[in-house]
């Protein structure tokens, strides 16, 4: 069963640091900045960890101390629960390795 589709709006109610994707696409956006590559690959790998056991991932990019990242359901064709977990998930994991 699919999760249900609640779009970028009401899921950006409770979270800081995200913003409804550019376009027409119902995704959630972010850029997390870290002190380095260390700090930036250790926030990646935690949520690789947390995305298997979820069986939800996102969709990334790094380049050195960056790591921008978009959040969607695809089953969905938008932003459901699963996405707002995700992302406080990433907001708690980024401030444990010092990121903004």
């Amino acid at each position: 069963m699919a999760a249900e589709r609640i779009g970028a709006e009401k899921a950006l109610e409770g979270l800081p640091g995200w913003a409804r994707a550019p376009g027409e696409r119902d995704a959630i956006v972010r850029k997390f900045v870290f002190e380095d590559f260390n700090a930036a690959f250790g926030f990646m790998t935690r949520v690789a960890l947390k995305a298997d056991k979820m069986d939800h991932h996102p969709e990334w990019s790094n380049v050195y101390n960056r790591v921008e990242v978009l959040l969607t359901t695809h089953d969905a064709d938008g932003v459901t629960g699963l996405d707002v977990a995700m992302a406080e998930f990433m907001n708690g994991a980024a401030v444990g390795l010092g990121g903004k």
